[in-house]
């Protein structure tokens, strides 16, 4: 025997676009950042730094635009945000990934 009241009722409702806008956009946009961190690379419009800094500004641009686009995560059911949570730890192991690297590199070569 069941009992109705104890089971919760989830009605999701999904809007359907006749045709995918956002990820047309995304695409479009995703190929205008690459297209020009390639110009910029290639063309050495500028100083090995700034080419350095444009070109990782282009990148988080292009990390922003495949999470936002693509990814979907800002969609979520309701309660927490579990992507979010996911997204965090994973930032956070890049971060000690690089920063591990770095550190190695520098103090690396002293030891051999």
């Amino acid at each position: 025997m069941s009992n109705d009241h104890d089971t919760p009722q989830i009605t999701k409702t999904f809007h359907q676009e006749k045709f995918p806008w956002q990820g047309i956009f995304g695409y479009i946009l995703s190929l205008v950042l690459t297209a020009f961190s390639l110009w910029f690379g290639l063309a050495h419009a500028a100083q090995y730094g700034v080419i350095l800094y444009v070109i990782m500004g282009l990148a988080i641009m292009q990390i922003f635009v495949q999470m936002f686009m693509f990814m979907h995560v800002t969609e979520t059911d309701e309660g927490f945000p579990w992507q979010s949570l996911g997204l965090v730890s994973g930032l956070v192991f890049v971060a000690a990934i690089v920063i591990m690297s770095i550190w190695i590199m520098t103090f690396g070569a002293g030891v051999s």
